[in-house]
């Protein structure tokens, strides 16, 4: 019952602190679909270099163009979702180094909702919205013998894809608790994974595909689900069901990462200033 009010009490303060910041963005609407539109060409040029590619070759790893649009729409979206809500995670170190992380702590509000909606930026809007345009394409475009497990994999893989980044989000910020700063670090595991999952196993290492799947399971946003959308086998050897395993990786996901947070906050030790 306490988990559960706690739990209320959080989103409650997201929401305010969000709202908050969304009002101030919204201030110079004009600003700010400037900024949407730029947000979105910025993140669009990751694809455009994958086009790029495909004008030289016909396919990648084995995957075709669309396919591989396939992964970069499940992962763009997921992710870009994930960014949004607890993007502004990354500057915990700083908030720590500049003594504002102890200000939270006294707050009567839950610190992980405090320092998730912290300067809650809506333009990153602008790269869920690039991502799903090009979602929308590659399914429209992709060669797939649609089934309903199928139709009904797609919007749980990014229900799920968005609850395992946001989870690495979290356990990003609570090792910058104990490293006192390591912005880096958790930037490769974020925005790093969701580039690594807009390509295809097929061109990376057995090593390192097994682990994004057994140890760091970023490969369940997009890679072992959509290897079943689009009957194909999967590098790493797993049963037949592991397709519709997400939902309770990103479950597993989100209960360790919240584990990390409240392992780090009792451990964190004020900088005294």
């Amino acid at each position: 019952m306490a988990e559960r009010s706690t739990l209320v009490e959080g989103l409650r303060a997201y929401r305010l602190i969000a709202g908050m910041w969304v009002r101030s963005g919204m201030t110079y609407r004009t600003s700010f679909v400037f900024t949407v539109f730029g947000n979105l060409l910025m993140t669009g040029l990751d694809f455009v270099s994958i086009l790029l590619m495909f004008s030289h070759v016909d396919s990648l790893g084995g995957w075709s163009l669309p396919e591989i649009a396939l992964l970069y729409g499940l992962s763009a979206t997921a992710f870009g979702v994930a960014d949004m809500l607890l993007g502004s995670m990354d500057v915990l170190g700083s908030r720590m180094r500049d003594g504002s992380f102890d200000v939270l702590l006294v707050r009567p509000a839950p610190v992980l909702a405090q320092v998730g909606a912290d300067r809650f930026a809506l333009r990153r809007l602008g790269r869920v919205t690039q991502g799903a345009l090009v979602l929308g394409w590659a399914l429209v475009s992709v060669d797939v013998d649609w089934s309903v497990p199928k139709v009904l994999l797609v919007p749980v893989m990014l229900v799920s894809g968005a609850a395992i980044f946001s989870a690495v989000f979290v356990a990003g910020a609570a090792f910058q608790i104990f490293a006192q700063d390591a912005a880096e670090v958790q930037n490769a595991f974020t925005y790093g994974g969701t580039t690594l999952l807009q390509y295809p196993p097929t061109v990376f290492g057995k090593d390192l595909v097994r682990g994004v799947t057994f140890m760091l399971p970023l490969a369940f946003v997009n890679w072992v689900p959509a290897a079943y959308v689009l009957d194909r086998p999967y590098p790493v050897g797993l049963p037949g069901w592991a397709a519709f395993a997400s939902p309770l990786v990103a479950v597993g996901c989100c209960l360790l990462a919240g584990l990390a947070w409240r392992t780090g906050l009792r451990s964190y030790r004020s900088t005294g200033s």
